[in-house]
């Protein structure tokens, strides 16, 4: 037997609208939700639930972000697996394609495409930072800068494949065309000029200055050069101007000694010279060479460990005291040059003979 049950015209029954009150809130929420997000393009921002302030323009980009917020992403796959991450910038084919942190910022195809948890970093330029995956704080400027990082921090590589064999090493700036090309682990180098530093792979804390500076040397550490024989041109710079120099008279004796210079290779070094040969003349032995420096770890959140600031109070310290130990040996010199004039000049005794 079949029930009918009829409703009066322009009522309807409690239960049902009901459930049409609550389909109309979860509607308006998902709406409020997105009202400020933008997409244009097959799957973009199709996950999107509380993130906002969002813009995708193209294929999939931003296609997983569901609580990500202040992103921008232009071009197919830019930003795609994104789900958490905020405030990053991705324009180009799979920029940051499967990035999920935060301040990143890449432009150019594929820059940053493996990038999952490394943060403020800037790629510009095709396949910049392609391999990144956890370093931080790396700015890579030019055509597969910095290509192979992938956990490298504080990098900067401005200039075609500039550090692009870079992997872990970190502190490191190159600044030309090719500038340290093949290195993969040395860290705290600076090198500027088209070309330079080739030959660095595993080398720390050297500076070299000058187009293909370092074309003719092995990996090395601790180095400065600048414009010299190393780069292949078999002269070098032809003259040096370095100012700040004239004015300022050190006479040759305790801890100052005269610089001199290797023709064969451009190297300089110090020689006691000809004005302070003799205790007798007030010099002293200059100290022992300085010992090498440590490589010193990756900033972590942009702080250097307390280690490392400890030990740069210590060597301060250590140049006060050599300082205050080369001026009181100048003055012990200087008390006993007065003291053998004060010597020359007495008087000998007189001897008087009485006469009958």
């Amino acid at each position: 037997m079949k029930h009918t049950i009829q409703f009066r015209p322009g009522l309807i029954p409690l239960g049902v609208r009901g459930i049409a009150f609550i389909l109309v809130l979860a509607s308006a929420s998902i709406a409020s939700a997105q009202v400020h997000n933008t997409k244009t393009g097959v799957s973009a921002l199709a996950s999107i639930t509380t993130g906002d302030e969002n813009t995708a323009d193209g294929f999939s980009a931003l296609q997983l972000t569901n609580t990500g917020g202040k992103n921008t992403a232009v071009g197919s796959l830019s930003l795609q697996k994104n789900t958490s991450g905020s405030t990053n910038t991705a324009v180009g084919y799979a920029a940051l394609a499967v990035n999920n942190a935060n301040g990143n910022t890449a432009l150019g195809t594929q820059a940053l495409t493996k990038n999952t948890t490394g943060a403020q970093n800037t790629a510009t330029g095709v396949n910049a930072m392609s391999s990144n995956t956890k370093g931080q704080f790396n700015t890579a400027t030019g055509h597969s800068a910095l290509t192979r990082n992938t956990t490298g921090t504080n990098n900067t590589a401005t200039g075609y494949q500039a550090l692009s064999k870079n992997t872990t090493a970190s502190n490191n700036a190159a600044v030309g065309g090719g500038t340290m090309l093949n290195n993969v682990t040395g860290s705290e180098n600076t090198v500027l000029g088209s070309g330079a530093g080739p030959n660095l792979i595993a080398g720390f804390n050297n500076t070299y200055v000058g187009d293909f500076v370092g074309r003719l040397t092995a990996d090395e550490s601790s180095t400065i050069r600048i414009g010299d024989l190393s780069n292949g041109n078999g002269a070098g710079s032809l003259a040096c101007f370095i100012g700040g120099i004239f004015n300022n008279h050190q006479p040759v004796g305790g801890a100052i000694v005269v610089v001199t210079l290797d023709l064969s290779n451009d190297e300089l070094g110090w020689d006691v010279g000809p004005a302070a040969t003799s205790p007798s003349q007030g010099f002293s032995a200059p100290a022992l060479p300085r010992s090498a420096p440590t490589q010193r770890p990756a900033m972590l959140n942009g702080e250097v460990g307390k280690v490392e600031k400890l030990e740069a109070k210590v060597a301060q310290q250590q140049k006060q005291i050599e300082t205050l130990t080369a001026q009181l040996t100048e003055q012990a010199a200087q008390i006993q040059r007065v003291s053998a004039q004060i010597e020359v000049t007495k008087f000998a005794p007189q001897v008087v003979a009485n006469k009958p």
